[in-house]
């Protein structure tokens, strides 16, 4: 997680300049509230809140292994982060998904 933040200030330093990562096991959101948050993203404090056991329980892996888990974290790193500063998640980092 903290590896995938780092790709992305990098690539984004403007942007994500004072980017805070946290996690957290569970959302505290209302019970009238459908669905599981797997992150909260708070723009006025520049931050994001990846929950961990919704992204480790409920993700739908199709092989549950240590490099899809790695996978599925990086997916919600993007998602999360790309909804802080409003861009796509493939916006982030185009180049990493082309194959030369």
């Amino acid at each position: 997680m903290q590896s995938t933040a780092e790709y992305l200030v990098d690539l984004w330093p403007v942007e994500l300049a004072n980017l805070q990562l946290d996690v957290a096991p569970m959302p505290d959101q209302p019970l009238t509230v459908k669905g599981v948050a797997r992150w909260r993203v708070e723009p006025e404090r520049h931050r994001v809140v990846l929950f961990r056991i919704p992204i480790e329980r409920m993700s739908r892996l199709h092989r549950d292994d240590d490099w899809h888990r790695r996978l599925m974290v990086e997916s919600c790193v993007f998602r999360a982060v790309g909804e802080l500063i409003g861009k796509d998640p493939w916006e982030l980092a185009p180049d990493r998904f082309r194959h030369h």
